[in-house]
């Protein structure tokens, strides 16, 4: 009998699955390649990944939008849903919003999400005038990290409750 091992990639969606429980709260963004792809048109470092070969063991998302558009999300006016439908495509980004970062677990404590965000911030930053980050934390890690994140690139963080 041959037992199938799941891929990362089917580990990582899984996990997402896990974390997130999109299909039971519309007001997330759904990812999907569609999502993917206007992510990458907004800037290319607004999806990052570690493979080690074998497939992702990490994946970043971030979404580059403006102030106004996160003061929205952040008073609950706004969805995570309808914060990147209303994001459009070449305007100046003055805020930054750390989405999500999922580690599969046996690669978490390595720095992996820290290294891949803290890049793909740098990137954008270059350039947009990013003047806020902005993180709705699913866990204590994914808090801490936005947190320190944010010292690191000296810039203020808001978070959403």
């Amino acid at each position: 009998m041959t037992v199938h091992k799941r891929s990362n990639y089917e580990r990582m969606i899984a996990l997402a699955e896990q974390v997130f429980d999109v299909r039971n709260d519309p007001d997330q963004l759904d990812v999907d390649q569609d999502v993917l792809y206007k992510l990458e048109s907004l800037h290319p470092a607004s999806v990052s990944e570690e493979d080690n070969g074998e497939g992702p063991v990490a994946w970043v998302l971030l979404i580059p939008t403006t102030c106004a558009l996160m003061e929205a999300f952040i008073k609950g006016d706004i969805s995570e849903r309808e914060l990147f439908l209303r994001t459009e495509q070449g305007l100046p980004y003055d805020a930054l919003y750390l989405c999500s970062a999922l580690v599969l677990d046996e690669f978490r404590k390595r720095g992996i999400a820290s290294r891949l965000t803290r890049s793909a911030i740098q990137s954008i930053a270059k350039d947009h005038p990013i003047n806020k980050l902005f993180v709705w934390p699913f866990s204590k890690e994914g808090l801490e990290l936005a947190q320190k994140l944010s010292e690191e690139a000296g810039i203020p963080i808001e978070v959403k409750k």
